[in-house]
């Protein structure tokens, strides 16, 4: 079996007597999309929060690539290619589809973004970010401000911007929020080819997504992972079923 790109042990956070994280283990293997589900509150973000560098786990460790990445800092881990979008959007507002996707080109090159501007101009980059966009279906939007885009086209978008980085894993909080049933058919078709460029950590509450993508499930209640296994596995276990799944599985 390859090693595991990302690699999450005995993962442990508390806020007060809250345990948002309680001994965590997952890990994510080269070309799978490995779905995160669970009830809200289950704990879901605090531990991708954790896993991109956003918040530090009170124990545990948090490898990726092979590297102990538990110390660092989430700018540190998207250089080193993890990936993340968020469940409320962290676009720039102001800022157009294709300035969006070459500030992340900086951002990952270590580039300040006041150099942005004179950069527009510099084909070297404008034509892999336009690029990018042609791949999340995005070309004709290119000049639209990110605020003007629909809910559907920002979520592309932040497709795009995790592209940019050149992950080597990606980290997606709830990509399908908000979208409606097209909307979420088409990014699902986009999400099972993106695996064979970087494997996928989905935490999502679509389960028609998750069931169509998954090549394995973890199922996370009250910070404990209560079940990993295949999406027949999960779908037939009685204990998911109780806690979360019922009559949708």
């Amino acid at each position: 079996m390859a090693e595991p790109v990302l690699a999450v042990d005995r993962l442990e956070k508390a806020f007060g007597a809250l345990k948002a994280t309680n001994g965590v283990s997952l890990d994510l293997r080269p070309g799978e999309i490995h779905a995160l589900i669970g009830p809200n509150g289950a704990g879901k973000s605090t531990l991708i929060n954790q896993i991109a560098g956003a918040l530090a786990p009170d124990a545990g460790t948090i490898r990726f690539l092979g590297r102990d990445v538990t110390a660092l800092s989430t700018a540190a881990r998207a250089r080193l290619g993890l990936a993340r979008t968020f469940q409320v959007s962290s676009l720039l507002p102001d800022f157009s589809a294709l300035r969006n996707i070459m500030l992340a080109a900086q951002a990952r090159q270590g580039s300040s973004l006041r150099f942005l501007r004179p950069v527009l101009s510099d084909r070297t980059l404008t034509e892999p970010a336009m690029a990018i966009l042609a791949r999340v279906g995005l070309t004709a939007r290119a000049d639209v401000p990110a605020a003007e885009l629909s809910h559907g086209e920002r979520r592309q978008l932040e497709i795009a911007v995790a592209l940019a980085m050149q992950p080597k894993a990606f980290l997606l909080d709830e990509p399908m929020a908000g979208m409606g049933p097209e909307g979420s058919k088409t990014l699902t078709a986009f999400l099972d080819g993106l695996r064979q460029e970087a494997p996928i950590l989905l935490v999502e509450h679509d389960m028609d997504a998750v069931f169509a993508l998954a090549d394995r499930v973890s199922v996370l209640v009250y910070g404990q992972v209560i079940a990993s296994g295949s999406v027949a596995e999960i779908r037939s276990d009685p204990e998911v079923r109780r806690a979360y799944l019922g009559d949708a599985a």
